[in-house]
């Protein structure tokens, strides 16, 4: 092979390298990101799919392949056990998501001022957020248990005849749940609002001021106002929570006393692995999933459409 022919082959070698390397580095981030899609793919978006289908089988204990069509939604919609952690549900979200508003809210107004030490504040106030579902659900079972919480610390101050009960009274269980919930997400929705306030343009504050309003009228009715984006974005991340509360109630009541503290996502799990009732289980995952769904899609669509207007 002459020195000639041998140099050209030497160059075909080099651009062939040369354009695979560059191909790779086109393509580097999709080539590290495939086995997470793929995984994704299989065990989120498979066993979605898979769930969906079992809701429309005879599957019991196990599962059965056997079309039943609406059957097990029959079953469902037939359970005691699951209309009350639909109705715990509803009675949940509007609660937890009107009292951690307005907790939040008065905590960012209350941070807004440029008070003393507002950075240690605001870690206390996000502290709860921090700690996990399981962790908040045990102190307060502690806290509200009448042999050795808020009841029985009362009753040792001298007030005997003081009561507070909830956590094993059934009709008023949920409300324990409710107060959990809205301690550990109160901080959380103060950081939204608080970044929201602190995104007003002070022009118009100054205006409000030399027309002669004073704070509360200034806070109706210019700052107030202009948070409709941060209250909606609080609504629907409420929701998605409240929708997927599991393990607070399992800390907390465990689904008791009676089953009175239920919620889908608790009736999901004892429908599957305590009742043995699997393609319950699967009715129940396909309308929670159902309910976000129908939150999420209509809040993607009016940010989307805000966006476009802009």
């Amino acid at each position: 092979m002459s020195i000639t022919t041998f140099g050209t082959e030497r160059e075909r070698v080099n651009s062939h390298e040369q354009s695979f390397r560059t191909t790779l580095g086109r393509y580097a981030s999709q080539i590290a990101l495939a086995p997470s899609i793929a995984l994704t793919v299989v065990f989120v978006y498979g066993f979605m799919l898979w769930t969906i289908y079992i809701s429309f089988t005879a599957s019991n204990m196990m599962p059965n392949y056997k079309w039943a069509g609406l059957a097990q939604y029959v079953r469902l919609w037939s359970d005691p056990i699951w209309i009350r952690s639909v109705v715990n549900l509803a009675t949940f979200t509007v609660l937890y998501i009107g009292l951690t508003t307005i907790v939040g809210l008065f905590l960012a107004i209350l941070l807004d001022q440029k008070i003393r030490a507002e950075g240690l504040l605001r870690l206390v106030y996000l502290y709860p957020m921090a700690l996990s579902f399981i962790v908040t659900g045990t102190a307060w079972k502690w806290i509200l248990n009448p042999g050795l919480g808020i009841e029985h610390l009362v009753r040792l101050w001298g007030w005997e005849d003081f009561k507070f009960n909830w956590l094993i009274d059934p009709q008023y269980a949920i409300y324990t749940v409710v107060l959990a919930g809205v301690w550990q997400a109160s901080g959380f929705v103060m950081a939204l609002f608080l970044a929201g306030l602190r995104g007003v343009d002070e022009d118009l504050v100054k205006a409000a001021r030399l027309d002669g309003a004073k704070a509360p009228a200034i806070y109706r009715r210019v700052i107030l106002p202009l948070l409709g984006p941060t209250f909606l974005t609080v609504v629907v991340v409420l929701i998605q929570q409240a929708l997927r509360t599991f393990d607070l109630v399992v800390a907390l009541t465990g689904g008791g006393p009676a089953n009175s503290t239920h919620l889908p996502a608790t009736f999901m799990y004892r429908a599957a692995f305590e009742r043995s009732q699997l393609g319950v289980s699967a009715a129940s995952a396909v309308m929670i999933f159902m309910t976000v769904v129908a939150i999420i899609i209509p809040y993607l669509y009016t940010s989307r459409r805000k966006n476009h207007n802009e």
